[in-house]
């Protein structure tokens, strides 16, 4: 296998989502998978993909709510219903099996914007360099891949904070990431993709390799239609509490002009 020819771009991936009766359905190959089943950050996309396909004229994303039930992958299977739609916001859930068994649970509110009086922001991004100026962060010197399978399908670079296993004092992973993948590097559901695609940053206490699974995750949008300069996003996981073999994380998304687009909590369990 090599590096290059064995990659399937996200773009390709989603376009192979089929309908089947009330569902859609998909097969994911084994260089998106992360051991084997599929990442967090993947099954939401799929799940997206599931409900603007099957629901027409939805309002911008805004909110997501995610339990990884099970293992997912590589074949799945995907149902949205409509929990509610009104005049400005709509709830659809998805559904995701995996060989008939309950996999990823999703729940996304779509919100139409909306005048409003107030406005404030207080999510200041951390100074660090571009991208062109840090190390790689999923690969070493000679370009070969550090993380999971479906690493090798982004882009990365080290910004600040602590690497997996390394025995750090602070749990936080503070990286630069694009897709590979150009066609992805503009679109929500890209973006969706790559929020989850760090390791949890409880790893960077780690000192030798172990399990770690994410149990759920939220996430708001700070923007109806979030963008960035060549595909570039930077993201920073730091983990608030680890114990009795789970970790509780705060993840923040800005773009390339330093301007928040995603804030997310996720519960990850830690088998080390």
């Amino acid at each position: 296998m090599t590096e290059t020819l064995d990659r399937t771009p996200l773009s390709v991936l989603l376009s192979q989502l089929q309908p089947s009766g009330d569902a859609w359905e998909i097969d994911i190959p084994e260089d998106w998978l992360q051991g084997r089943a599929i990442y967090g950050g993947l099954s939401a996309a799929v799940c997206l993909a599931a409900v603007t396909a099957a629901v027409d004229d939805l309002a911008p994303l805004r909110s997501a709510q995610i339990a990884f039930v099970g293992p997912a992958g590589p074949g799945v299977c995907v149902r949205p219903s409509i929990l509610r739609q009104g005049k400005s916001m709509a709830f659809v859930a998805a559904d995701m099996t995996s060989s008939d068994k309950p996999a990823v649970r999703a729940t996304f509110g779509f919100g139409a914007a909306r005048e409003s009086a107030l406005a404030y922001e207080h999510v200041s991004a951390p100074d660090v360099a571009d991208p062109a100026e840090g190390g790689r962060f999923f690969e070493d010197r000679e370009g070969r891949n550090l993380g999971p399978n479906f690493a090798r399908h982004f882009d990365s670079a080290w910004a600040a904070g602590a690497t997996p296993i390394s025995g750090a004092g602070t749990p936080e992973f503070c990286v630069w990431m694009r897709h590979r993948d150009v066609a992805m590097r503009d679109s929500l559901l890209g973006l969706v993709a790559l929020a989850d695609a760090l390791p949890p940053a409880a790893m960077a206490r780690m000192t030798a390799p172990a399990p770690v699974s994410s149990v759920t995750w939220q996430f708001d949008l700070l923007h109806d239609r979030p963008a960035t300069d060549d595909g570039w996003w930077l993201c920073r996981s730091s983990a608030e509490q680890i114990a009795d073999g789970y970790s509780a994380q705060h993840m923040t998304i800005w773009n390339s002009q330093r301007e928040p687009v995603l804030v997310g909590r996720q519960s990850v369990a830690v088998f080390a």
